[in-house]
């Protein structure tokens, strides 16, 4: 059974940083791709950031670039989105979610992708 588990989520004060965590399950795919999402009530689904497996290769969404960095422990099948500087506008649901393949193209749009996590909470408040 293939899964996409995320942790991480919480309350935290603007300025301040989480670390976000996407643990997948199930899959035999060699290579991959993936990507963190995020949706504020009444707002759609956006991407924030991707990974490949195959070389690496990181894009970000200009909102996030320089406050967030993706990064991946191939051997615990885990992704990381560690966010500093968070802002009242980073709250939402942080969803991760996973493709088959290396290709980069689209890595930021949610139509991209068919396996999706639960999601997490980040809410940042003072």
């Amino acid at each position: 059974q293939v899964q996409l588990v995320e942790s991480g989520g919480g309350l935290v004060q603007p300025g301040g940083s989480l670390r976000l965590a996407c643990t997948a399950s199930g899959f035999h795919s060699d290579y991959y791709v993936i990507g963190w999402f995020r949706q504020a009530p009444g707002k759609e689904r956006e991407g924030v950031s991707c990974i490949s497996s195959a070389t690496d290769w990181t894009n970000y969404a200009s909102s996030v670039r320089g406050r967030f960095t993706i990064s991946e422990d191939k051997m615990k099948n885990t992704v990381y989105l560690r966010m500093d500087n968070l802002k009242p506008e980073d709250s939402g649901i942080y969803y991760c979610a996973r493709r088959a393949g290396a290709a980069e193209a689209e890595c930021l749009a949610a139509r991209a992708y068919a396996r999706w996590g639960q999601g997490t909470q980040v809410t940042v408040s003072s």
